[in-house]
């Protein structure tokens, strides 16, 4: 890098650095505070003017309030939540562990804007929300919800559930420090602001005055939380919610959102740090931030929060040296104090992996979260961005000659059949049982430089039905080469013998030519022969996931299923160099993809269809 380059660099960043200096937050002058805002007189004694909400100055009350200090407080404190906060509220400083009055922070204000623009347009306020990091949220989520309840609405019930039940009352020891300082002269209740019992419930306390009841609640008891009267629920650490036979994280945020109505003023919000993807929490996420749910998703970057810097005594140094990682920290507007503090706080970590687990910069990061990860996470987001197109879906019939669509079907088609093109239809064989592994069968596009994901069924069936789906569906794609992963077929751990296995493998090889054989040694007669599917060990396993990798890395395959994108994220290798998915997680997608791969790519396709290609195989 040449003199000319770092200056040029030293000038932006002094250009970053001055508009942050020029960032003035006050929210009791309201002074970069949230929203349309019109500058007033107050009759309060030590703020002559204040910029204030437009909403307040249409109140009917306002005309009023403009000689009275006691009530012109009053009313900015229903219309204006920042100034509220720092008013009434009184939280603990994470960094000084003191009580002071609450101020928001940079990503807080940028949340509340989220939250406040869905209130004044009238709107039901939901949002999903992925922490990282200790920046506030929880504590912008709760004092928000003390404000509704405060200010704006009598007999208007909320909800706080987590994980497990002494979270819960830490999010409500916010509520209980609120009341407790909460000036009296501004309070809008017929009895001091304190929180009474409610018919000796342990778990739900109500607001004196106020009429707004508070339960606590966890994942570990959710049957203590349903039915109730609920119009603000505040669920965090979702991610981390215990799921058992009975119970779901997604049934149990389901049950507890169905019983709150879509009023203004209605709150919802979702909220927890990562576990991983291929959980409730990442799948309500990935769906809104896609716009297909109801939630507004926020994510807040290490970057964003002001602490995370650490001044450099030369900033051109650091710019001048900066490694590729940084470089995007760069691009993505950092300036030369916050790489400073990533040079140094990344010395802490092993890997940039473990890093960005802990301090991610944006959700990718933070869903993958384990230093094992086979495949790199902005790779996968890549193949993810491919899965745009709506697949059809139903069933087909039993010779595979016709598609019957069916909402409730176990079969996605994103591409039908193709003229003389060849396909490959590989199988991964689960269990019968709800609880066990899914079998999944995929058909790849095999005549592409990049084969595409043309079709899947993924279900719960016996293993001869699941063989005659394979081959329905092998025939559908222009008799494609049915490859089924054989493991499960040639042992009796499956419940069923080996001999019923063993008729299964030999059916399929009688009724569908076009099957895929492997060559192997038989040891009792000496010689070499070929058997019926693609048996995976440690070997050939190995093989398999060397050649997906390769596969993600380099893009060279078309995905559509956003859920094989979910098992590539939670897919390890753990410390004796086994690969697996993460423990409560699935890989079926991922090995119908890592084999049908692996046959295109060794060139085991039948060659050329020829014209009549529909009876080449005599079907």
């Amino acid at each position: 890098m040449d003199k000319n380059e770092i200056d040029l660099l030293v000038a932006e960043d002094r250009k970053r650095r001055a508009a942050r200096r020029r960032e003035r937050y006050d929210p009791t002058t309201g002074i970069g505070s949230f929203g349309k805002r019109v500058k007033v007189k107050t009759p309060v004694a030590d703020l002559p003017e204040a910029l204030v909400p437009k909403e307040m100055t249409a109140d009917e009350a306002y005309a009023s309030a403009e000689n009275d200090a006691v009530s012109w407080k009053r009313l900015r404190c229903r219309h204006d939540f920042e100034y509220w906060a720092v008013t009434c509220a009184v939280i603990k400083d994470k960094q000084s562990c003191l009580d002071k009055p609450f101020v928001l922070n940079r990503p807080q204000r940028r949340v509340l804007g989220i939250l406040e623009s869905d209130r004044i347009a009238g709107k039901p306020i939901r949002v999903i929300m992925l922490k990282a990091r200790q920046w506030g949220g929880s504590t912008l989520v709760q004092m928000y919800m003390a404000w509704i309840q405060s200010c704006h609405r009598t007999n208007w019930h909320s909800l706080i559930c987590a994980h497990v039940k002494d979270t819960s009352a830490t999010i409500r020891g916010m509520y209980t420090k609120l009341l407790a300082n909460y000036p009296p002269e501004l309070w809008e209740g017929s009895e001091e602001p304190k929180f009474v019992p409610f018919e000796r419930s342990m778990n739900v306390r109500t607001i004196a005055g106020r009429g707004c009841r508070v339960t606590l609640g966890s994942s570990e008891n959710p049957d203590s939380i349903r039915g109730a009267d609920y119009a603000m629920a505040h669920l965090s650490e979702t991610a981390f919610w215990a799921s058992t036979p009975t119970r779901s994280p997604k049934s149990v945020v389901q049950a507890v959102s169905g019983a709150i109505g879509l009023l203004p003023y209605s709150l919802i919000v979702v909220e927890s740090t990562a576990r991983g993807t291929g959980d409730y929490f990442h799948a309500e996420w990935t769906r809104c931030k896609s716009g297909q749910g109801d939630k507004h998703a926020v994510f807040v970057p290490w970057y964003e929060i002001d602490f995370y810097r650490l001044e450099a005594s030369d900033p051109a140094a650091v710019l001048s040296t900066m490694n590729e990682a940084e470089e995007r920290l760069w691009k993505a507007g950092c300036t030369s104090d916050q790489i400073n503090w990533y040079r140094h706080k990344r010395l802490e970590f092993d890997s940039e992996e473990a890093f960005c687990a802990e301090f991610p910069s944006d959700d990718v990061e933070a869903f993958s979260s384990s230093a094992y990860n086979v495949f790199s996470a902005s790779k996968i987001e890549a193949l993810r961005s491919q899965c745009v197109i709506e697949p059809e879906t139903g069933e087909l019939d039993s010779r595979g000659s016709a598609f019957i669509p069916d909402k409730g079907g176990c079969l996605k088609i994103w591409e039908k059949p193709a003229e003389r093109t060849r396909y490959v239809t590989a199988v991964d064989v689960g269990g019968r049982s709800r609880g066990s592994d899914w079998s999944v069968i995929a058909v790849l596009e095999g005549d592409s430089p990049q084969p595409r994901v043309v079709a899947q069924w993924r279900g719960h069936v016996d293993h001869d039905i699941l063989a005659r789906k394979s081959m329905a569906l092998a025939r559908y794609y222009n008799n494609s080469l049915l490859v089924i992963e054989s493991n499960t077929y040639e042992t009796a751990d499956f419940g069923s013998s080996s001999d019923s296995n063993l008729f299964i493998l030999s059916r399929l090889a009688e009724e569908y030519p076009n099957v895929y054989r492997r060559q192997c040694f038989d040891s009792a007669t000496g010689r070499q022969t070929s058997r019926v599917g693609f048996h995976t060990n440690r070997s050939t396993k190995t093989m398999l996931i060397d050649g997906l990798i390769e596969a993600v890395r380099e893009c060279s395959y078309i995905e559509r299923d956003p859920e094989a994108c979910n098992e590539l994220m939670v897919y390890e290798q753990l410390p004796g160099g086994s690969f697996a998915a993460r423990a409560g997680n699935h890989d079926d997608i991922l090995m119908t993809r890592a084999i049908a791969l692996h046959v295109i790519r060794s060139g085991e396709l039948p060659p050329k269809l020829p014209p009549d290609y529909r009876h080449y195989y005599g079907n």
